[in-house]
């Protein structure tokens, strides 16, 4: 059985409210279904007992759909659709008992209100590694029997980037209190103003959480990875760079070309290649020229770049950036042992001309 925090409330009312007396009880045991009040809650007579309380009821405004790699912020708005579904009368007045049948009047009007949801705190949660809910619990406010939330309340997410495409269930989960029931007392009937000028009012309240499943969907659409990249380059030398591309989402992507962008060290006067139609599970190679400065140091680097597409529909697309991992190799004519080597077998060369032509002239 679920642990419950009951909340008593006590206002006494000389003509209009005059004192307000708030008073929290947190119990250890569980409540039975049938629970009988506490003790402090016992004010006088309880003559209704309410059937039915808060449903509160949540929509997604605006599209669920969204892109793999995407962080997004979620608005839901919130409506209550509780109803009160029956009173059942717990004491009976005796006609002519002015003071007795304005108690009455009184907590029929109080017991009313027991379909409202007080203090709504909502909190989304995922049970998928690749959708992750970046936002804590929201705090959403108050809301009567038939409203709906002045503002919706929001949710950031973040979809995984190698998330499959699909629905994804979140679960909002929302906690509040209501009114659980009402007692009134007082015995001083003032036949004037037709007033209980004593009276008191006890309101107890309880905790209550709803959940519900809010449904997001990562669309079915092209997903471009490099899976190789070959090409030797050398500082101060021009050289081919060959990159593999392989479309791992869902759908085809049409007269699909590369881009690249050449960042320091490197630049190219050809930064465009052209893949063609790229089918699910399908790879293109994209040939670019590239040039390295001659001062550019030995070591790996990084390059972007983005695939124009055309999708299903016909629409023209543009992907997210994608990394092209290569690497500047030492040159080896810049290494000092190739140009020392290079000067002493000119020296010898020249040397042995030399002896030669003076052995000839002897000769």
């Amino acid at each position: 059985m679920m642990m419950r925090t009951r909340q008593v409330m006590r206002m006494n009312k000389n003509g209009l409210f005059t004192t307000i007396t708030a008073l929290l009880i947190l119990c250890s045991a569980a409540l039975p279904v049938q629970a009988a009040f506490p003790e402090n809650f016992d004010i006088s007579e309880n003559y209704y007992t309410v059937y039915g309380g808060p449903d509160l009821t949540a929509t997604l405004v605006g599209d669920n759909e969204y892109s793999r790699g995407d962080t997004v912020t979620l608005s839901i708005n919130m409506m209550n659709k509780g109803a009160v579904t029956g009173f059942k009368s717990e004491s009976d007045v005796d006609l002519g008992d002015y003071t007795e049948e304005m108690l009455q009047q009184a907590e029929m009007q109080y017991e009313a209100q027991a379909v409202t949801a007080v203090g709504i705190l909502a909190t989304l949660k995922s049970d998928d590694p690749n959708v992750k809910v970046k936002s804590g619990p929201q705090e959403a406010g108050t809301l009567k029997q038939g409203k709906q939330s002045s503002s919706p309340t929001k949710f950031t997410i973040e979809i995984n980037k190698n998330a499959t495409a699909g629905t994804y269930p979140l679960t909002l989960e929302l906690t509040y209190m209501y009114q659980n029931n009402v007692q009134v007392g007082g015995d001083d009937f003032d036949s004037t103003v037709g007033l209980v000028t004593n009276k008191e009012v006890g309101i107890w309240y309880e905790n209550k959480t709803q959940t519900q499943t809010i449904e997001v969907q990562v669309k079915k659409e092209p997903y471009f990875e490099v899976t190789e990249v070959k090409g030797d380059l050398y500082p101060d030398e021009g050289g081919l760079l060959y990159v593999t591309y392989k479309n791992t989402g869902e759908e085809p992507a049409k007269d699909a070309t590369v881009r690249v962008s050449a960042g320091d060290p490197f630049s190219t006067t050809d930064d465009q290649a052209y893949l063609g139609t790229l089918n699910p599970g399908k790879n293109a190679v994209a040939i670019f020229d590239m040039d390295v400065d001659e001062d550019a140091t030995p070591k790996p680097y990084s390059l972007n770049s983005e695939i124009l597409y055309e999708d299903v529909d016909g629409h023209d697309q543009v992907s997210d950036s994608i990394k092209i991992n290569t690497e500047v190799l030492a040159s080896e004519k810049g290494l000092p042992g190739y140009q020392l080597g290079t000067g002493v077998v000119f020296m010898v060369l020249a040397a042995c001309f030399v002896l030669f032509r003076k052995k000839q002239q002897k000769d």
